[in-house]
């Protein structure tokens, strides 16, 4: 079979920044990641032999100059340093354990320092996407032709309804060409006509570069659940902020708040950070509640949110996007980042629900043990971590008192 991923920049842009802000920070952190399907699928005989053997495949993928002097270009905030790590880096599969239960259920789980490990992930789910379609014959239905024409129809939609927005949609996509596809047909649209939308980019590096367009994306709730494991919960937000704004240095100033609610992250997002970080991102919950908090806490700070930026990428597909965008209209800057419903909307074809969630850290590999870690997003759906973690965060969080 060929090889699945065969671009390093083929990741999405918050893996690579949120892998020097690690190193930058916390450089002999290691930590432990588990696969989770929420779709409970039963994967065909040999997935995960063939999954081993794409993973192996990893390890001949190493960054070019072109893609290094676009990430140059286009991510002036990443420092010069860290391209010479990415140049000497390469993936190694022992970080790596893959098996296969009886009834086809797949277990994945990586474990290492955590400036390796981080930048696995994405690849591994897109890789597990693809795979999964090729290996059970889904792959042979996809017409590519009529979802250029299907993408840029949902191209005119957003625009012509004020929308910016982005790609998000690396870690599920059907395939790489569907994302290839999804990304040319939107670029081509926008450029026929002038509209009060933008599209503004995608947060997959390669096809940011392919497209000339600007990679999106600052964080994940990975480093928030590690911070949280490491150090607690109660103060994880705080330290995430911390440790982003002294990497960064004021850029890539949208933070995602949700990884414990937003009981804890208000009370930890004090005036200077609500005034140093550019917006929020909206990644769980009911987006409009959600909106209505965000607005609220930065009026009580006597904060104007209408100059603030709020990312929505709570699984959206067009139509609710352009339903938030009425209601936000006047409210903050919004805009949107979209993923399985651009990547992965084939007819015929049901997107997997597939994440893979860092579970426990330990801040030195001279410690013993490691701390285990969870995410406690607005919905319980998204939660990750074993009950007890989440017992255990909730707690110490006083989540049961709300």
């Amino acid at each position: 079979m060929r090889q699945i991923i065969t671009r390093f920049t083929d990741d999405d842009l918050y893996k690579f920044t949120m892998c020097c802000a690690v190193i930058e920070n916390y450089p002999r952190a290691q930590v432990k990641y588990r696969f989770s399907d929420r779709n409970n699928t039963i994967y065909p005989p040999g997935f995960a032999g063939e999954l081993r053997r794409q993973i192996k495949l990893l390890e001949n993928v190493v960054i070019t100059e072109e893609e290094i002097a676009f990430m140059r270009r286009r991510c002036r905030y990443i420092p010069a340093w860290f391209y010479s790590f990415l140049k000497g880096f390469r993936y190694d599969s022992r970080w790596v354990r893959v098996s296969q239960d009886g009834e086809g259920h797949l277990s994945v789980e990586f474990e290492g320092c955590w400036s390796n490990t981080i930048l696995l992930e994405v690849k591994v789910l897109a890789i597990i996407s693809e795979l999964y379609y090729i290996m059970t014959g889904g792959d042979s239905g996809l017409d590519y032709g009529r979802y250029y024409d299907i993408s840029r129809e949902k191209a005119r939609r957003m625009l012509e309804a004020g929308c910016v927005y982005s790609d998000f949609g690396t870690r599920r996509r059907a395939s790489f060409k569907a994302q290839d596809t999804v990304i040319k047909a939107m670029k081509d649209f926008q450029e026929c006509g002038s509209y009060p939308g933008r599209f503004i980019g995608t947060s997959n590096v390669y096809f940011a570069m392919k497209y000339d367009l600007v990679p999106v994306g600052t964080m994940a709730h990975e480093l928030i659940c590690a911070l949280g494991g490491m150090y607690g919960p109660q103060m994880a937000n705080n330290l995430a902020m911390k440790t982003w704004a002294r990497t960064y240095r004021g850029a890539l100033g949208t933070f995602l708040y949700d990884t414990y609610g937003w009981r804890i992250f208000s009370l930890n997002f004090s005036e200077d950070y609500a005034n140093m970080f550019k917006g929020l991102r909206v990644d769980s919950g009911d987006n409009y509640k959600e909106l209505d908090l965000i607005v609220g806490k930065y009026r009580s700070l006597n904060i104007d949110p209408r100059g603030k930026q709020v990312i929505f990428s709570n699984g959206l597909d067009v139509d609710s996007a352009i339903g938030i965008q009425r209601y936000a209209s006047g409210k903050c800057l919004p805009s949107f980042g979209i993923g399985t419903h651009f990547t992965n909307d084939f007819p015929g074809i049901k997107p997997m629900n597939i994440v893979i969630k860092l579970v426990a850290a330990k801040i030195t590999e001279s410690w013993p043990f490691y701390c285990k870690t969870c995410k406690l997003s607005e919905d319980r759906g998204k939660y990750s971590g074993d009950p007890e973690t989440v017992r255990c965060f909730r707690q110490l969080l006083r989540l049961d008192e709300e």
